[in-house]
């Protein structure tokens, strides 16, 4: 990995996107047996790794949102890297064919046309819960965040000016409004429909709380892969990493924080169809993972961010956040899976590929669209700044 210290532009990017994309294709095609072999193992893997690898690209959106927002300095440094991660978006739009065409019913209970003529309740959520509506939506969705997505980048890659500025606060503040609207409602129908007969309002900010954590310490990986191949050492300095510790804290605290609000409201009102998903995760294997998931999604973490030094320690700061991405997948698998494994915690091999197939695609895409640019945005005022 050579790069040009005068563009910044890394010179021989292309050996890393073709070993993803080919570790992409190999996962893809070994989904083939495992939807062949069992439809509704493979397509909750499948979700699983979906929503895994969209709420990395959200984090990621949200992130650049957020530094044109406030018009943060600091973070302009790190802004390639959350760029490159959300124009990775629309692959994840053709990820989610397979399940709009083959999959929702193997997915969503609600889906099923004598499960609603049956359920009362199914029957009074059937003007939301339907599959042309459902697909509607999602197309919505993924739009929105294209639109968003592109326009930013775009003001991004032409020359700086304060006017520039300008223009991207002005779509970051009408894109924050529907960035919130539209992972509330995705989190809502991916995620939590499917148990149709269970809600939380809270439930979109506990998945957006989870995908921005991840997005900070998908930041600090990248950045340490960097530095280890003498890339960015200087400019993504020991404060960045300091600072993203001290976000990855934050925001470990605030998804626990919404996680028990969520579960202590649901507990003290004590309505049955609300507290049977606690329920489910709370016995067997399932209750072993539960207190793995708040042990590594939240007391841990806490327990090493709060120190100044840790902080500063890369080798601390770099195992955290490995230990935290893992932690948003478990979390991911524990929001999907006990609908389906209603016994106990099996883990697949299906989990395994499916997360190489999108993951590796996923991955391709954001490196060829990282060094496809200059990795620092050399035209931005703000840069020196943010490098001292």
């Amino acid at each position: 990995m050579v790069l040009n210290k005068e563009t910044f532009v890394i010179e021989d990017s292309k050996g890393l996107t073709k070993k993803h994309f080919f570790i992409g294709i190999i996962g893809l095609i070994l989904c083939i047996p495992a939807y062949l072999m069992d439809s509704q193992q493979f397509f909750h893997s499948y979700l699983v790794a979906f929503a895994f690898w969209v709420t990395l690209g959200l984090g990621g959106l949200f992130f650049v949102l957020m530094h044109h927002l406030t018009n943060a300095h600091w973070s302009v440094v790190l802004r390639r890297i959350a760029e490159a991660v959300m124009v990775s978006m629309p692959i994840l739009s053709i990820f989610f064919i397979p399940i709009a065409l083959f999959g929702v019913h193997d997915l969503y209970h609600w889906s099923h046309h004598d499960a609603v003529t049956h359920d009362l309740l199914l029957q009074r959520k059937a003007p939301f819960l339907n599959e042309p509506f459902f697909l509607v939506r999602a197309f919505v969705y993924f739009t929105i965040w294209f639109l968003i997505a592109r326009s930013l980048r775009n003001q991004s890659l032409k020359a700086m000016c304060e006017g520039c500025n300008i223009k991207m606060r002005r779509i970051s503040a009408v894109g924050t409004v529907l960035f919130a609207l539209t992972v509330s409602f995705a989190s809502f129908d991916w995620l939590m429909s499917l148990d149709a007969h269970w809600f939380s309002t809270m439930f979109g900010v506990y998945i957006f709380s989870g995908s921005y954590l991840t997005m900070i310490c998908f930041t600090i990986l990248i950045g340490l892969y960097l530095r280890n191949r003498s890339v960015l050492e200087k400019e993504f300095s020991i404060k960045h990493y300091h600072d993203l510790g001290r976000i990855a804290f934050g925001f470990t605290v605030f998804w626990a924080y919404i996680s028990a609000s969520q579960y202590f409201l649901i507990w003290y009102t004590n309505i049955p169809e609300e507290t049977l998903w606690f329920l489910e995760r709370w016995k067997g294997s399932w209750k072993t993972l539960s207190l793995v998931l708040i042990a590594g999604h939240f007391i841990a973490p806490f327990l090493i961010f709060l120190f100044y030094n840790s902080k500063r320690n890369l080798k601390i700061i770099g195992i955290m956040a490995g230990i935290l991405v893992f932690m948003h997948w478990l979390d991911m698998y524990w929001n999907v899976m006990p609908g389906f494994q209603h016994h106990g915690v099996h883990f697949s091999w299906v989990d395994v590929v499916t997360m190489l197939g999108i993951g590796g695609i996923f991955m391709a895409f954001f490196w060829k669209n990282y060094f496809g640019s200059p990795i620092l945005p050399l035209q931005d005022p703000r840069l020196k700044h943010s490098l001292k």
